[in-house]
């Protein structure tokens, strides 16, 4: 079977990815990625505005008329898939029910020591700051979170940024999953920085970013 990347993915995939990992953008602008032009792009978003996967916005830029923006809808976010949500959500909330928070806190404690585990051989080889940003990047996105850093628009430190959340639902239903991945993180990066969540999904958010700033 032949594996799925960027380049065999069909237009429309394309552009459901772009919308994911960029946000709202123009047709003109997402033409211009593709390759094509932004009429192009139009007539393939509009196909998936009538699936319900995609819709636009008007944004005003100052003088003139307001630009129309592309995004995805809670449909489109859906093509990105929670790993086993449902099953998982219904487990979260039969072992609050059946044996308690502890319980709950216990498993959580032990899959955030498997996390410290794998991450700590992966990571542990990086020397500087950055080089363990990029190596914890490289983790996440394997994990299916789409992950990413960059430097921060104003020089003040890096943003790692995660496009997806493959455990949202689980992480919505019980929110020591993200508090237990902030922890991991700032253990990871070292003493030496200071992380600070800046977006957050589960909280209506496009994605979750991070404000990583040496210290």
């Amino acid at each position: 079977m032949e594996k799925e990347t960027p380049s065999n993915r069909s237009p429309s995939q394309r552009l459901l990815l772009l919308l994911k990992t960029r946000g709202p953008q123009t047709a003109s602008d997402l033409g211009q990625v593709l390759g094509t032009t932004g009429e192009n792009a139009r007539q393939q978003l509009t196909k998936l505005a009538a699936e319900d996967l995609v819709e636009t916005e008007a944004v005003s830029r100052g003088v003139g008329r307001p630009a129309q923006f592309w995004r995805l809808t809670s449909h489109g976010h859906a093509q990105f898939p929670d790993t086993h949500a449902e099953i998982t959500v219904s487990l979260l909330r039969n072992i609050r029910e059946l044996l308690g928070n502890d319980t709950l806190e216990q498993l959580i404690a032990a899959r955030e020591d498997e996390m410290r585990r794998i991450y700590r051989a992966e990571i542990g080889k990086a020397k500087s700051l950055e080089q363990r940003l990029a190596a914890l990047a490289t983790l996440r996105t394997r994990e299916g979170y789409m992950a990413e850093y960059c430097k921060a628009d104003d020089g003040d430190g890096w943003l790692l940024v995660e496009n997806h959340c493959p455990i949202c639902a689980a992480a919505t239903a019980c929110q020591g999953f993200c508090r237990s991945e902030l922890a991991i993180f700032r253990e990871m990066l070292g003493p030496a920085c200071d992380i600070e969540r800046t977006e957050h999904i589960i909280q209506g958010a496009r994605r979750c970013a991070y404000r990583i700033r040496p210290v």
